[in-house]
C-alpha cells in the first residue's frame, strides 16, 4: 500500500503535523514531527482523553513496532509512540548530537516535557526497555508507572546473538554498514538468528520496513553507526542501572516472552523482584518483540495493569 504525505498544519516553528493518505485516497492516522535538541523526531499520537501511554522501541526499529497494541489500546487510552534515532528513523540527527543510550533517554524526557505529558505509563520493548530503565534511575518525574517488555537488562547488553552481531557491524564505516544492511532485503537473511530471526516469529514485514531508511540515507547510516558504537563502549550500563532500580517506588509491570531466545526469561523474574511495586506477567508463543507476535495479549495485559495501578493511586 502506497502512502503519500501532505503537511496540513504547524504549531509554532518546531512541531508539524502531517496527514498520510493511501494510494486510493483514504486518510490514515496522523503523523507528527517535533524539533528536539538532537533533531527532528517523528511520532504517532492517537490523542484522546484517556490515560497516556508512551511506547518506546529498540535498535533498528521504529514506532510501527507498536501498531498492533496501539490499534487496541487507543480505544480508551492516548497512545504516543516516538520514532527514536536508533537506526530506522526518517530524519538524520544533528551532526553533533549525542546518540548514546543515556542521551537518547534524556531525549525521551525532553519529548515528554515538550508535549507536557503527565502521569504517563512508559512502556519499552527490546532496547526501548533499556531506555525505560535509565529514565527510572533518573527520577522520571512525568512517569506514573512503567512496563518493561522482554528487554535488555543486567549483563545482557548488547543482547544475545542479534545485539552482538549488530554492534559488531557498527564498527564498519557508515558506507560499509549500509552495504551490509542491503543484504536484509532478502527474507532468508532477515530470518537468521543473528539478525531478526530470534526477535520475532510473525513480524517479518515490519523488519523488512525497518531496514529501508539505513539503506537509503547516508545521514541515517551515520546515526546508526554512532548509536551502535556508543552502545558497544558502555557494556556495563544496565548493570549500573540495575543497582538503582530498587529506588523506583511506582507501579511496574514486567512482561516477558516465555520462549524468548534473546532476552533470558530469568531476567524478567529478576527485574520484577528488584522493583518494590514490580510484578511479572509471562506471554506464551512469542519471541522478544511481543508487540509483533502477541499484540492483542500484550495490549490487554497493559490495559489491566494501568487500570489497577490508577485505581490504587489517590
Amino acid at each position: 500500500m502506497n502512502v503519500n504525505h501532505l503537511e496540513v498544519g504547524m504549531r509554532g516553528s518546531t512541531e508539524r503535523e502531517k496527514v498520510r493518505f493511501t494510494s486510493d485516497g483514504t486518510e490514515c492516522v496522523g503523523m507528527k514531527e517535533i524539533e528536539l535538541s538532537a533533531g527532528t523526531i517523528a511520532y504517532e499520537d492517537t490523542g484522546g482523553d484517556g490515560p497516556t501511554i508512551v511506547l518506546l522501541h529498540g535498535l533498528m526499529m521504529d514506532a510501527s513496532l507498536w501498531d498492533g497494541p496501539i490499534a487496541d489500546l487507543s480505544a480508551d487510552h492516548r497512545c504516543v509512540a516516538p520514532t527514536l534515532p536508533l537506526g530506522a528513523h526518517r530524519h538524520p540527527m544533528r551532526a553533533d548530537a549525542d546518540l548514546s543510550l543515556p542521551a537518547i533517554a534524556r531525549l525521551v524526557a525532553e519529548f515528554l516535557d515538550r508535549l507536557d505529558l503527565h502521569d504517563v505509563t512508559l512502556v519499552g520493548n527490546d532496547t526501548g526497555g533499556a531506555l525505560v530503565q535509565l529514565l527510572m534511575c533518573d527520577g522520571a518525574a512525568r512517569v506514573g508507572r512503567v512496563v518493561l517488555a522482554s528487554c535488555d537488562a543486567f549483563d545482557n547488553f548488547p543482547p544475545g546473538l542479534t545485539g552482538k552481531t549488530l554492534v559488531l557491524t557498527g564498527k564498519l564505516p557508515p558506507r560499509m554498514f549500509g552495504l551490509f544492511m542491503q543484504q536484509m532485503r532478502l527474507r532468508p537473511l532477515r530470518r537468521l538468528p543473528i539478525t531478526f530471526g530470534w526477535l520475532t516469529k510473525r513480524g517479518d514485514a515490519a523488519t523488512a520496513r525497518w531496514v529501508k531508511p539505513v539503506m537509503r540515507q547516508a545521514g541515517i547510516r551515520r546515526d546508526a553507526v554512532r548509536a551502535l558504537r556508543a552502545a558497544a563502549a558502555d557494556p556495563g550500563l544496565l548493570l549500573a542501572a540495575a543497582e538503582r532500580l530498587p529506588s523506583f517506588d511506582r507501579p511496574a509491570l514486567v512482561v516477558w516472552a516465555v520462549g524468548d531466545r534473546v532476552m533470558p526469561p530469568e531476567h524478567g523474574r529478576r527485574l520484577a523482584e528488584l522493583l518494590p511495586q514490580g510484578r511479572l506477567a509471562e506471554i506464551a508463543d512469542s519471541y522478544t518483540l511481543i508487540p509483533l507476535d502477541q499484540p492483542a495479549r500484550l495490549a490487554q495485559t497493559i490495559r489491566e495493569f494501568v487500570r489497577r495501578a490508577r485505581a490504587k493511586t489517590p
